[in-house]
């Protein structure tokens, strides 16, 4: 989701448009404030003031994603008192340091979350519930929030207290070159998989590269598989097993069917036939040279797209195995928490409101980071011009609203589950090494080993 610096990296970690104007969700999530775990942060007082007094803060981002260093010089421009010391790493650096760096005495005050059961589990990032009061978050669709809470000393995901927020809440789908399409007779998206299948097929007959997708260091043929799954079975079930619910299994017939097809696509040359040698910044640059019908990524890549690509892309949310079924994706929050050592938590908690709400804020989040900015679902969302790529994502956020299909990634179920299993694992099926089967298993054999540590 190339290296975690890439974009697939920034979104490993959206509930949208409706889904943050309706307060829709795929997972069934308490109020907010209930299942608390009782912290001293929790009862902490507070300040919503920034005052004039100088202040730095320690920012640790990610490397390659401008939209946190934007919002860090737009919040200065606005509050000239207020500088930030941005630190940038690739994502799995941050993956490795983030307990270091926030158990350190120089912990950053705003960081990039990797992923939150651990570091909550070990108290390095601070209950965000008292700002949750104090700046009135209770007006964000609780849905937008759910991913971020954290239960029982952070022992499951989707229910009790708030610690972290997103900045920027994206969609994930197909992108499509629509010269390409046109050549294998695509008037409009595929309204099945059937429909997709038989599109890949005319494509490869075309000599077309039916699927610009990279597998190298990490495995970006996750995405297809996950929409598979997604539309394979049950996506509730895909939800408890991302947020640990006892009994949740990855070994099910939707996870196998996926599988297979992601094997039989494989065998069936609709992958490029080195993928595991493509990293992230290969398969944009391919894809944005013409070499690939579609491509499965992100929101993140719409302004990109609409500056390199200007007129000739589209993109669709991948569909069900029926033209009625529900929409479903993968979708969180580019994540930001507080680190619990953090010296400047109320400013901190005070950008991280800021973003979510302040008008200028919100259109950088639309523009540079191409995702739904999140906050209040009685405000406005910034105009975006019409034809672009970013407007047709926008729109499948409100269709995906609309169904209430957001679900997070597999790849963010447990701390090691895509470094140890998914993309070991997808590289070998990927390469003829390894049957559906034994990829569902051996996925499923990984996270109970990680549980149970």
């Amino acid at each position: 989701m190339p290296e975690f610096s890439t974009r697939f990296t920034r979104r490993r970690l959206a509930l949208l448009v409706p889904l943050l104007t309706a307060g829709l969700t795929i997972t069934a999530c308490s109020a907010p404030g209930t299942e608390q775990t009782p912290s001293g942060d929790a009862d902490a007082a507070v300040s919503t003031e920034l005052g004039t007094d100088p202040i730095t803060l320690e920012m640790y981002a990610e490397t390659g994603f401008p939209l946190a260093k934007a919002l860090a010089d737009e919040f200065t421009k606005q509050h000239p008192n207020v500088t930030f010391n941005v630190r940038e790493d690739q994502f799995t650096v941050i993956v490795e340091n983030a307990p270091r760096v926030l158990a350190s005495d120089n912990a950053p005050d705003i960081i990039r979350l990797p992923t939150m059961v651990d570091l909550v589990k070990d108290g390095l990032l601070k209950n965000l519930d008292p700002y949750f009061d104090a700046h009135g978050w209770d007006k964000f669709p609780a849905s937008q929030l759910v991913q971020l809470r954290l239960s029982d000393g952070g022992a499951q995901r989707g229910s009790g207290s708030l610690y972290g927020m997103g900045l920027g809440y994206s969609v994930t789908g197909v992108f499509y070159n629509k010269k390409q399409a046109e050549q294998i007779g695509m008037t409009q998206p595929p309204a099945t998989i059937a429909e997709f299948e038989d599109l890949l097929a005319k494509a490869k007959a075309a000599n077309l590269q039916p699927i610009m997708q990279f597998n190298k260091n990490t495995a970006g043929i996750n995405f297809p598989h996950q929409a598979l799954q997604n539309q394979f079975g049950d996506p509730q079930q895909i939800a408890d097993w991302i947020f640990q619910k006892p009994g949740a299994t990855f070994d099910t017939p939707a996870a196998l069917k996926a599988t297979e097809s992601i094997q039989k696509w494989a065998q069936a040359g609709y992958f490029p036939k080195d993928a595991n040698a493509i990293d992230y910044t290969a398969m944009m640059g391919e894809f944005m040279k013409g070499n690939g019908v579609f491509m499965f990524n992100g929101d993140w890549e719409s302004a990109n797209l609409d500056k390199n690509m200007a007129g000739n892309v589209g993109f669709f949310l991948f569909p069900g195995e029926t033209p009625d079924a529900k929409r479903v994706a993968m979708s969180a929050p580019n994540t930001f928490g507080v680190g619990a050592k953090a010296k400047n938590a109320d400013a901190a908690a005070y950008f991280l409101n800021w973003a979510h709400t302040n008008d200028k804020a919100r259109e950088i989040s639309v523009n540079v980071g191409g995702s739904h900015p999140g906050g209040p679902s009685t405000s406005a969302l910034p105009a975006v011009g019409e034809g672009t790529v970013l407007a047709e994502t926008l729109k499948a956020s409100q269709q995906l609203g609309a169904d209430n299909g957001a679900v997070d990634f597999t790849a963010n179920a447990t701390g090691g589950i895509f470094a140890s299993a998914i993309t070991p694992e997808m590289q070998k099926l990927i390469a003829g090494q390894q049957n559906p089967q034994g990829y569902v298993k051996a996925v499923q054999a990984e996270y109970e080993k990680e549980l149970s540590r």
